[in-house]
């Protein structure tokens, strides 16, 4: 079994039910063994669109890291999701942040994601769940990346409790 971290994030439709949704749907093929609380994020890359609920998940899986990255992709397409326009609105978003401590760089999938020590709404949510584990590439943790990251406005919602309940 390995530990898999993966980030949530939807600003179509009803984005907590789109994250429920999700995350009913991970538990099927993973045990779900942390989340985050939830953060309304700003959007990054693309700005005219809808701010984000945004959260991060520590699962144990079975599945190896492509078929894992396949089947989140497959929840991805079952929850609406139409790819359009690079970092454009989306109803869900899963991806895979962490997979152990295994440092993959394949034509499809690349952990640690590539992008999150620079993203607050990935590192954030991290931080509630797993603030001293290391990133493997970076050997620094996750509340290190975090306080010195800075592109974008993350907010802890007041209105979670038990949200995945």
């Amino acid at each position: 079994m390995a530990d898999a971290f993966i980030g949530v994030g939807s600003n179509l439709g009803n984005k907590l039910e789109n994250i429920r949704k999700a995350m009913s749907l991970i538990k099927e093929r993973c045990k779900i063994l942390k989340i985050s609380h939830l953060y309304k994020t700003e959007p990054v890359g693309f700005k005219s669109q809808q701010w984000f609920l945004n959260c991060a998940a520590k699962a144990q899986t079975s599945l190896k890291p492509k078929e894992l990255l396949e089947f989140l992709l497959s929840i991805e397409k079952k929850l609406g999701r139409v790819r359009t326009i690079r970092y454009g609105p989306r109803t869900i978003d899963l991806d895979i942040l962490f997979y152990d401590d295994m440092i993959i760089r394949e034509d499809n999938l690349v952990v640690p994601h590539p992008r999150l020590h620079e993203r607050l709404f990935v590192l954030v949510p991290l931080k509630d769940i797993c603030p001293d584990f290391i990133h493997p590439a970076l050997n620094k943790t996750i509340s290190e990346l975090c306080s010195s990251a800075s592109n974008s406005k993350v907010s802890k919602l007041q209105t979670e409790e038990n949200y995945l309940n």
